[in-house]
C-alpha cells in the first residue's frame, strides 16, 4: 500500500498542507500524534476542529482517555489498520503528525517491550538528582554500548526506558529491537518539513497565544478535575505549565513564557530526530499542495 506522511515539528505547517491536499486528492489523515490519541485534550494539542474533521477524515484522534496507557506498539497497530480500511475505500491515506517515534514503530518494525515501571522509573528519577543523568548513561553503556551510542547523555526519559527494559528482562533494548516484528506492509513516502528554528519560535509562540484565547486554561482545569492532576498526558507541554499557574507555582505571565520555550525546546529535538530519519523530500519551507501532488502523482523533483 501506497501511504504519504507528511511529518515535521510543531507548527511547521503539516496540517495547513494536508488540509490544503485534501481539496486536491481524495485523502483520509492518520493522526501521528502521541497527544492527540486522548480524548478531552483538543485546544493544548492543536487537535483538528469539527470542521477540519468534516472537510476530510481523521484517523486516531480520542482513541483513548488520558487515564489510560498508550504506546508506539499500540498507535502503529490501529495506524495499520487504518490504513487498509483507506485503500480498501480507494483513498490515500495521509500520516500527519510530529511524533517519529510512532511512525518509526509503522514502517521500522516493533519489538516487544515490557510495560512501564513507574517505580523503576521513581528511581532513576531519583538517581538522576543526585548523581546526574550522564552518570546513568554511563552505567548503560556498560550494559548496552549500542543503545548509549544512539542516546543523548542527558535524554533522562530514554535512558531510563532502557535501564527498565534491562532490569525487567535482563536483556538489552538493543537485543529486543533485533528480534522486531517485521514492519507493516506499506510504501511510505515521507515528508519532512524543516524550517529553521528562527521561523518556528515566532509560530510557536502564535500557535500558544491562540491555544490561550482559545480556552487552554480551563480545558486543563476541566481535565484536572476529572483525570487528576497527575494524569500522565497532563504533564506535557502546555498542560504542565497550565497546571503550574492553576497551582499557583507560576504567575500567567510565566506560565505562558515556560510553555512555549518548553515547546521550542521540543521543536528542536523533533527536528533532531527527523533529521535520521528516511526521507524521500525535506523542505526547508512549506510546498504548495500543487507541488506536492505533481510529485506525489509523477515523481517530478519538487518545487520548493
Amino acid at each position: 500500500m501506497r501511504v504519504l506522511a507528511l511529518v515535521g515539528p510543531t507548527a511547521s505547517g503539516k496540517t495547513a498542507l494536508s488540509l490544503s491536499l485534501s481539496r486536491r486528492l481524495p485523502i483520509e489523515i492518520v493522526s501521528c500524534d502521541s497527544l492527540m490519541v486522548y480524548s478531552g485534550m483538543d485546544i493544548g494539542t492543536g487537535k483538528p476542529t469539527a470542521a477540519e474533521r468534516g472537510e476530510v477524515p481523521h484517523h486516531l484522534l480520542d482513541v483513548v482517555t488520558p487515564a489510560e496507557a498508550f504506546h508506539a506498539a499500540r498507535w502503529a497497530e490501529l495506524a495499520r489498520v487504518a490504513i487498509e480500511g483507506i485503500a480498501a475505500r480507494g483513498r490515500l491515506p495521509v500520516i500527519v503528525g510530529g511524533t517519529g517515534l510512532y511512525l518509526r514503530a509503522l514502517v521500522g518494525g516493533l519489538f516487544q517491550a515490557p510495560p512501564p515501571d513507574e517505580t523503576i522509573r521513581q528511581r532513576h528519577r531519583a538517581e538522576a538528582e543526585q548523581a546526574g543523568t550522564p552518570a546513568l548513561h554511563a552505567r548503560l553503556a556498560g550494559i548496552d554500548p549500542e543503545a548509549a551510542a544512539r542516546i543523548e547523555a542527558r535524554d533522562l526519559v530514554r535512558i531510563s526506558r532502557a535501564l527498565e527494559i534491562f532490569e525487567q528482562t535482563g536483556e538489552t533494548i538493543t537485543a529486543l529491537h533485533r528480534r522486531a516484528a517485521p514492519p507493516a506492509d506499506v510504501d511510505c513516502r515521507t515528508v519532512v518539513l524543516d524550517p529553521p528554528l528562527d521561523q518556528l519560535r515566532p509560530a510557536i509562540s502564535r500557535r500558544f497565544d491562540g491555544m490561550m484565547a482559545a480556552g487552554l486554561l480551563d480545558e486543563t482545569r476541566t481535565l484536572r478535575e476529572r483525570w487528576g492532576p497527575g494524569a500522565r498526558p497532563l504533564l506535557a507541554l502546555g498542560y504542565k505549565q497550565m497546571g503550574e499557574l492553576l497551582d499557583g507555582a507560576l504567575g500567567e505571565e510565566a506560565a505562558v513564557t515556560a510553555a512555549k520555550a518548553a515547546t521550542v525546546g521540543y521543536a528542536r529535538r523533533q527536528r533532531t530526530f527527523f533529521r535520521k530519519f528516511p526521507a524521500a523530500w525535506r523542505a526547508a519551507a512549506v510546498p504548495d499542495s500543487e507541488a506536492l501532488l505533481d510529485w506525489w502523482r509523477a515523481g517530478a523533483p519538487p518545487r520548493s
